[in-house]
This record gives C-alpha cells, sequence and structure tokens, in this order.
C-alpha cells in the first residue's frame, strides 16, 4: 500500500474521531468513554495502515 492511500485511510479515519467522540460524549457525559472510543479507532486504523 503506498503512502497516499495510507495517509488518506488516517484522514477518513479522523472524522468518526472528531464527530464519534462528541457524540460518546454527549451520551455519557464524561470522557473516559471517549478516550476508550478513540483507541479502538486507533487500533482499527493502525491495523488498516500496517496492511
Amino acid at each position: 500500500m503506498d503512502i497516499p492511500r495510507r495517509l488518506g485511510i488516517l484522514v477518513v479515519f479522523g472524522v468518526p474521531v472528531i464527530v464519534g467522540g462528541g457524540i460518546v460524549y454527549a451520551l455519557f457525559g464524561d470522557l473516559k468513554p471517549v478516550v476508550i472510543y478513540q483507541v479502538l479507532l486507533l487500533l482499527v486504523a493502525g491495523a488498516l495502515v500496517s496492511r
């Protein structure tokens, strides 16, 4: 996989991190679930990029 495609995948995962993090915070009202959500997305994005 070339570098532009890897960067594109990371950008595509950036949108759910920002929007989804706000939704998770609005639902739970705490930062702990937001951090867990973002770490899970980071692991998935890392797995896709490292292929």
